[in-house]
């Protein structure tokens, strides 16, 4: 908003120098003032602009690696699920060789008697 005050400024103030009835160096001088002005509001645009295009690259920056970090989270958490799932079926194994074995023998023990 002040950029554009500023510029509105300008503008005005060099209307008003030309349409005066004032000496051509006072007109140009208000010119001169006013083209000045200008070229200070656009750099200012410029630098602002610059200065938002930064701040967004640094955004895209943390929120990429937040992903990444959440990804490598992800793949910790889903090999833990893995390696546990792993150990469940040995378990499991393990308990129905036992109960298998155990139902072998008591069949043994039947048939012998």
């Amino acid at each position: 908003m002040k950029i554009h005050l500023l510029v509105l400024s300008a503008v005005l103030t060099a209307a008003v120098a030309a349409c005066g009835p004032k000496e051509d160096a006072a007109k140009t001088e208000a010119a001169r003032l006013a083209k000045e002005s200008a070229q200070k509001a656009g750099a200012a645009v410029g630098a602002a602009a610059d200065a938002t295009k930064e701040a967004v690259k640094d955004a895209g920056v943390a929120a990429k690696e937040k992903v990444v970090s959440a990804g490598t989270e992800v793949k910790d958490k889903t090999k833990e699920a893995v390696e546990a799932t792993k150990e469940a079926g040995k378990e499991m194994v393990v308990k129905a060789a036992d109960a298998t074995k155990e139902a072998a023998d008591k069949a043994k023990e039947a048939v012998s008697k």
